[in-house]
């Protein structure tokens, strides 16, 4: 998969799309087949509107497999084509397997995309790209680890080796081994491969090998202009370079990420040495290691495979689903599952947050088993691993981000400390019941937990009367069980002596899940056995208000303004 940084996604429209799309995800078991919603039943995601998904995708470089007609993917993108060579790979492939057409991306690699699932389904890729179909490679494409000099010289060195030039190569270049190339020992036209800095020539192809480790520390002044200083001084080409490293104990520093960032490249720790020089040689043993003050790298004799060289900074995210509903689910959600190594939650949250990869794994445990879950995130995340703990609604909310806060809050390890932690919230209970009602939550509102596992019941009997006592819109959450059957018919009793009876009140069950139901009764109706353990009771205040809709049921608001006093 050269020149992809992220999975592919495989977008159908019909049900006679999907066997295809099954044997292209097999050559890529981290992508994902969206199918469209109400017409394709078996897909891992689904999507309501073909023009918004794809060009979502498109715009956040992800690479496009699209079972249907081309014309169709060169209209919906048509817009937001500008400067070739900015795009991610575009593939369209036929219903039944029989065409593979790369469209975009030709220096993502989308002809080798091409060419793999051509192989996979069988058929020959149309693979229209001149320097590709002539050298069987694309010279402005090298795979993983290499990186090209300059592209638009590039363009212009394989114009002449297409104009009839011939071409030798210095260096080592093992994917161009079985290339149809011109070749001739005494051709004008040079492919140089390496990691030293050269000066710019119109007869060569310079294509930088990913050799070279710089370590580092984070006391260092200007960071980015001192690594570029030493390069320099060492005759290496900036895009040589591979990583950086940098010691454990500095994982959290601030400016060794933007170093990082600023330079393109990976960060990666390792265990402190007495020297930046013995930690080089440590994490890289087969590399040549120079210094310079305050800074030490390493020329390795080939590209450097990063997940080799010291680990990553562990992260862990506590992310909501929302109600359940997929399209409910905020994007930065749906990023984070899908970089996740590990996903840990109560089992009946977890499968709703699939369909995973194999690749990932899954920590199922009881509801009941909050710290120890949130414990077990942060030794993952601390070994280095991208880790998600998964809620249901919004972490935040009766959910899994105190317990993880808590856990980091009594831990002395320093290893959890220097995990990087992100709460991402999700579409709550309350919020996703109160839109599908209309806007009962307009004002005011105070959200309760009727559970007392984790507190009081007389805790909860105070805030009850004191949160109706002050006409506040209340949202009950664990409303009954089977373990406290009598407890909600007491809550209701307390609201009901600072309540009129004629108040609104929505019971919302299973909001944003299959078979969902909303009710609008009043309180004075309101009976415990209407209610379950999975269903919102938002309470109306004194201002709430409702009125018919045009499909019979009933709009629930609460004003923005409250009445004057008399």
């Amino acid at each position: 998969m050269a020149g992809m940084n992220k999975a592919p996604v495989i977008v159908i429209l019909g049900p006679g799309s999907l066997a295809t799309a099954r044997r292209i995800q097999a050559c890529y078991p981290q992508a994902l087949i969206h199918g469209l919603e109400g017409r394709v039943e078996g897909a891992d995601r689904y999507y309501a509107a073909f023009g918004d998904t794809l060009r979502a995708l498109y715009q956040q470089d992800t690479p496009i497999i699209a079972l249907c007609a081309a014309g169709i993917v060169i209209r919906t993108l048509a817009p937001l084509l500008s400067e070739k060579g900015v795009e991610p790979p575009v593939l369209v492939v036929a219903e039944d397997g029989s065409a593979v057409v790369p469209l975009l991306g030709g220096l993502g690699g989308v002809n080798v995309m091409a060419r793999e699932i051509g192989e996979a389904l069988g058929v020959s890729a149309a693979i229209t790209t001149s320097g590709e179909l002539r050298f069987g490679t694309c010279l402005l494409n090298p795979p993983e680890g290499y990186a090209l000099a300059d592209l638009e010289q590039g363009k212009r060195f394989v114009s002449d080796l297409l104009a009839g030039e011939t071409v030798r190569v210095e260096g080592d270049a093992p994917w161009l081994e079985h290339a149809q190339l011109p070749a001739s020992d005494e051709a004008q036209r040079t492919i140089h491969v390496g990691s030293a800095l050269r000066p710019a020539s119109r007869d060569e192809l310079l294509i930088h090998a990913r050799c070279v480790v710089v370590a580092v520390t984070a006391g260092s002044a200007d960071l980015v202009h001192q690594i570029r200083e030493e390069l320099l001084r060492a005759n290496i080409a900036e895009p040589a370079l591979a990583c950086l490293l940098a010691s454990e104990a500095e994982m959290t520093e601030p400016a060794l990420h933007e170093a990082a960032k600023a330079l393109n490249v990976a960060l990666r720790f390792a265990p402190a040495a007495e020297s930046l020089e013995r930690m080089l040689a440590d994490a890289v043993p087969q590399a040549r290691v120079g210094s310079a003050v305050g800074l030490a790298h390493a020329v390795c004799p080939a590209p450097v495979d990063i997940d080799r060289v010291g680990r990553r900074r562990g992260r862990l995210a506590v992310i909501g689903l929302g109600p359940g509903a997929a399209e409910l689910m905020v994007p930065a959600v749906k990023a984070e599952l899908a970089r996740a190594q590990d996903v840990l939650g109560y089992e009946t949250y977890v499968r709703m947050a699939g369909p995973f990869r194999n690749d990932q794994v899954l920590h199922c445990t009881d509801n009941r088993e909050e710290m120890q879950r949130a414990r077990h995130a942060f030794e993952l995340a601390a070994q280095g691993r991208s880790v998600v703990v998964v809620s249901s609604g919004d972490p935040g909310v009766f959910a899994m981000a105190a317990a993880v806060l808590e856990a980091l809050h009594e831990s002395s390890d320093p290893a959890w400390q220097r995990v990087e932690l992100e709460i991402l919230p999700g579409v709550s209970a309350s919020l996703a019941t109160a839109a599908q009602a209309g806007a009962p939550l307009g004002h005011d509102f105070c959200v309760m937990s009727l559970s007392d596992n984790l507190k009081p019941w007389s805790i909860i009997e105070k805030r009850l009367d004191l949160a109706a006592q002050a006409d506040l819109v209340l949202a009950f959450y664990n409303p009954i069980s089977k373990s406290r059957p009598h407890q909600l018919g007491v809550a209701l009793e307390l609201v009901r002596r600072h309540r009129d009876p004629g108040t609104p009140v929505v019971l919302g069950r299973d909001i944003g899940r299959p078979g969902q139901t909303l009710r609008v009764v009043t309180l004075g109706e309101l009976l415990p056995e209407m209610v379950d353990m999975r269903t919102m009771v938002l309470v109306g205040s004194s201002t709430t208000c409702t009125f018919p809709r045009a499909d019979g049921g009933q709009w629930v608001y609460t004003p923005r303004w409250y009445p004057a006093k008399p």
